[in-house]
């Protein structure tokens, strides 16, 4: 039987958990619930699962407490952070919340953040602008880590290097949360560790042939994980990945060219307000034209109506708010030490709460 927990208590544990580790309120009380919202979404590798990691790194040094980003440019609507190893989840949060309060003022707004910390999962960082009736772009790439090679290639230069868009719409927003690579360390990690295959052949060995086991990314040489398109069309995915590195990196000003400072991120973030171009109710006149003809659009036969991106994520957010978060077997397993650790009691199950 699945064990479920509430979503508030899950967060509120992981919040006590990173201000037991040094952080202050204001950090421990932005990662903590961003981190629960990706598993409430069902991003499993990119929710919970990284607490007992970021815990590390929080005791190890590696990830800075204290403090704030150092402001290395500020021209109004371009905005240049050194974020100093900062929590990246919270780096990111805040730097898309001035990016909104900007784009008011100058209609577009960006800001590039070098070494920054890993940001866990884009998706959860979308909302802030759309609510706001602003569209979103967040790209990522880790300059210290490489585990995707450059179409044609066979040795690793690139992280899988993910892009998020959100969409404001009349309704629910649409939410884009993709990468240049048709799969993530996360889980091809996990499944590595489980003995487990991919569904399909989405890596390469070290000699260039295509796979579906995870344990070629683990060998010496290591092989990769393909760019989108794979073997055929993986030219795509290398043109996306060149475009986010330029963007995470090149106008960050700190990227592969540098020294490797361990597990990280380059964050470069846009945010459009609507109203400083067409209006809002242009644009949102267009945006929900294209989502009814999505919607509309015949199915495969015997397929499932087409869907937007972000749909499925916004249903099970509803469904686990409601009835409670299923997690990914092991986290809560790794996050007890933790627990012991700081004096802390880790969330029960809603239905050991019943009994």
């Amino acid at each position: 039987m699945e064990q479920r927990y509430d979503a508030k208590a899950l967060a509120d544990f992981a919040t006590d958990l990173f201000e037991a580790a040094g952080l202050d309120r204001d950090k421990a009380g932005t990662i903590g619930p961003l981190l629960v919202e990706a598993d409430l979404m069902g991003h499993t590798t990119h929710g919970l699962q990284l607490c007992a990691p970021y815990l590390k790194a929080l005791e190890d040094g590696t990830m800075e407490k204290r403090g704030g980003p150092e402001v290395l440019s500020d021209r109004g609507a371009v905005v240049t952070w050194d974020g100093r190893r900062l929590p990246g989840v919270w780096l990111t949060a805040r730097a898309v919340d001035l990016a909104v309060e900007r784009a008011r003022l100058y209609g577009t707004a960006s800001i590039a953040i070098r070494r920054s910390h890993h940001i866990a999962c884009l998706a959860v960082f979308l909302e802030r602008a759309t609510r706001e009736g602003c569209m979103v772009q967040i790209t990522s790439s880790d300059p210290a880590v490489a585990s995707v090679a450059p179409y044609g290639g066979t040795e690793p230069l690139f992280t899988p290097d993910p892009i998020a868009v959100g969409i404001p719409t009349g309704g629910d927003p649409i939410l884009i949360d993709t990468s240049a690579s048709i799969t993530t360390n996360g889980l091809t990690g996990r499944l590595h560790g489980e003995g487990k295959k991919l569904p399909g052949k989405w890596v390469q060995d070290a000699d260039g042939e295509a796979s579906d086991d995870p344990a070629v990314l683990f060998t010496d040489p290591p092989g990769t994980i393909l760019p989108i398109g794979g073997k055929e069309y993986g030219h795509k995915g290398y043109g996306l990945a060149l475009m986010i590195e330029a963007l995470t990196q090149g106008l960050a000003g700190h990227g592969r060219a540098d020294p490797a400072e361990g597990w990280g991120a380059g964050v470069h973030i846009q945010v459009s307000d609507p109203t400083a171009f067409s209006g809002r109710d242009a644009f949102i006149r267009q945006i929900d034209h294209i989502v009814e003809r999505c919607h509309a659009n015949k199915p495969v036969a015997g397929g499932p109506p087409v869907r937007l991106p972000g749909e499925n994520a916004l249903a099970k957010r509803e469904k686990a708010t409601a009835s409670g978060v299923v997690l990914y077997p092991g986290i809560l397993d790794a996050l007890k030490p933790w627990a012991s650790k700081y004096g802390l009691v880790p969330p029960i199950s809603l239905r050991a709460n019943a009994h």
